[in-house]
Order: C-alpha cells, then sequence, then structure tokens
C-alpha cells in the first residue's frame, strides 16, 4: 500500500475542507431559495369560466394590478365547464402553499350545491377566502328579430307562441332567468350552452330568443345595438344605462332581485401569511384608477374588497341566497 507523503495530506485536507464548504454554501443557498419571501415565483390563476366572460375580464383586470404589487405574474388560466366546477375543482385539489388562486364566483362558491347532487368539492370546507372582488346586476336582452321592445311585451307575446328560447352559462344567468319565467309565467325552453360567448353569438343571430348576462358581456353589446336590452335585474337602475327599467319596474313583480359576484379563494391550508399578502394586494388593486375605470365605469362593476372573513361569512349568506334562489324559480337538482 503506498504512504501518503505529508504534502499530499495536505492536499486532502484542503480538498476536504472545499468540498465541506461548497455543500455548506449549497445547503444556505437552498435554504435561503426555499425561505424567501412569499411571492417567489409566478402565481396561477384558474378561471373557471371561458376567456372573454366576466369572470375572465375581472380576473385579467384585477391580475394585471396584483402583479404589480406582488412583483410576481399572475398567469390567468381558463378551465371552463361543468357551471365552473371544474375549474374551481382544480383548484379545491391543488397543494395549498399560495401559488394557485381561484377567482369564485356565485355559481361556483354559492348555487352550486343547490344546483347539482354530485358537487366534487366542499365550498365551505375547500377553500381559505382571501377577499370579496365585485358584484355587477344583470341585463335581460333578447334578439333584435324579436318582436318585443319591452319586457312586458315579451311577456305577452310568450303566452302566444311555443317556440321561445333562453340561454344559459352559469348559475346566475340560469336561475335568473327561471326566476324571471316563474314570476311572469312565461314559458321558454332552456338551451345550455357550455361558454357565455358562445351563447351571446347564437342570440346576436336569433339562434335563442333570450339571453340574462351580466353587464360586463351585456353592455357592450347593447351598446352595439346587436342586442336589445329589456330589463336590469338588480333592485336599482343601473347608472352605466339609467333609462334601463329594472325587472320589478318592466314586469309589475315584486321583490325580483338577482346579481352576480366575484371573489378570490385559495386552498384550504394556505398559509396565512400568503392569504393576507394576497388580500393587501387585492385592496390596492381595487383603488387603482386603470381598474376603477375598466370595471366600475365601464362596465357598471361595484367594486367592494373585503376581509378573508368578511368572505367566509358572505360566502354562507349567499349559499342561502341562492338555495331559495333556486327554490323559488322551481329549478331540480341534477
Amino acid at each position: 500500500m503506498p504512504r501518503t507523503t505529508p504534502t499530499r495530506r495536505v492536499i486532502n485536507l484542503w480538498a476536504a475542507a472545499a468540498l465541506t464548504g461548497a455543500a455548506a454554501v449549497a445547503g444556505m443557498a437552498g435554504r435561503a431559495e426555499a425561505q424567501a419571501p412569499y411571492p417567489n415565483r409566478p402565481i396561477r390563476a384558474i378561471v373557471p369560466f371561458a376567456a372573454g366572460s366576466a369572470t375572465d375580464i375581472v380576473a385579467r383586470t384585477f391580475g394585471d394590478q396584483i402583479s404589480k404589487t406582488l412583483g410576481q405574474s399572475i398567469v390567468i388560466e381558463n378551465r371552463p365547464g361543468a357551471n365552473g366546477m371544474i375549474g374551481a375543482n382544480a383548484v379545491a385539489k391543488a397543494d395549498a402553499d399560495g401559488y394557485t388562486i381561484l377567482i369564485g364566483t356565485n355559481s361556483t362558491n354559492a348555487a352550486a350545491p343547490a344546483l347539482y347532487n354530485n358537487v366534487p368539492f366542499d365550498m365551505h370546507k375547500d377553500f381559505q377566502a382571501v377577499s370579496f372582488l365585485c358584484s355587477v346586476p344583470l341585463i335581460v336582452a333578447v334578439s333584435n328579430e324579436t318582436p318585443a321592445r319591452t319586457l312586458r311585451e315579451l311577456i305577452d307575446l310568450a303566452k302566444t307562441r311555443t317556440d321561445l328560447t333562453f340561454a344559459s352559462a352559469s348559475a346566475s344567468q340560469r336561475v335568473s332567468t327561471e326566476m324571471l319565467l316563474t314570476m311572469t309565467g312565461m314559458k321558454m325552453t332552456h338551451v345550455f350552452y357550455r361558454q357565455g360567448p358562445a351563447a351571446m353569438q347564437d342570440l346576436i343571430a336569433n339562434r335563442v330568443t333570450l339571453f340574462t348576462a351580466d353587464l360586463g358581456v351585456m353592455l357592450p353589446q347593447v351598446r352595439a345595438n346587436t342586442v336589445r336590452a329589456l330589463a336590469v335585474t338588480s333592485q336599482a337602475r343601473s347608472p352605466q344605462m339609467p333609462d334601463l327599467p329594472t325587472v320589478d319596474e318592466a314586469a309589475g313583480t315584486r321583490g325580483y332581485e338577482l346579481i352576480a359576484w366575484f371573489g378570490m379563494f385559495v386552498p384550504a391550508g394556505t398559509p396565512p401569511d400568503a392569504v393576507q399578502k394576497l388580500n393587501a394586494a387585492v385592496r390596492q388593486a381595487a383603488v387603482a384608477p386603470e381598474l376603477v375605470r375598466a370595471l366600475s365605469e365601464n362596465l357598471g362593476m361595484q367594486i367592494a374588497p373585503s376581509s378573508p372573513d368578511e368572505l367566509t361569512q358572505r360566502v354562507r349568506v349567499e349559499a342561502d341566497k341562492w338555495a331559495e334562489a333556486v327554490r323559488v324559480a322551481g329549478i331540480e337538482k341534477q
């Protein structure tokens, strides 16, 4: 066995020390990366409805502002289908690390249990609320080829026709219309769409008679005269269309009201620090002039950020409200 000279022993000791030091540095770097303050990489925001929908508009508008505050990109991922449940379920099953968020709505986080028997998630247990974002009334509209020019005329027309149809692609769209039919005695055949933009195109083309959708989607079409607005679904008229009557005013009903809303959620168990940073970013985004102009002034949305606890309580209240709305509308669970 060859003898090790003193010089070679010194060299070996230096090499061992170098390797140990390199390993220590690598370990420190790994710990530093693991302990880097949230967020340290892009955040995925899942939108459970199609591109061009109101939920998509809200997500992209808030996302642009939130990314400026957090210093990370907000990557919008549209996962439409099953009335929003596909996208919502993806978030419910995602890692609870703050890097996957849901832009939820009344469809996914209030109405789903009242409409479906097999909801793949528990909206109270599987999500951590971050902040309420905004709400918006809906507009009841018909195609330009429909003879009725007012809601009262449509009600009278429905008494003489059996071929009238209405479109829906979300809970708010369907429930609002079913409530209207129930309260006015109109009869129409329901045509379900996977995506709101497709329903809008069929309304414009007169392939369906009526479509009730939020101002974010409907207002541009009304202003472009491609569809005819008959009423707004809120109790008060919309500042964006002050001449458009409410359903109660136009149809002579009492107590009709249904609005859509949007909120931010993350998977249950997400670290409180991440939730608070997201909440603070939402609050800062909500006062940005660009966001206020895009959502409130142009599309009639009421921007109202909240605390996580306030949104949690609101979801419980809204779940009861939507269950009652579904009951009034006479919709059976599917």
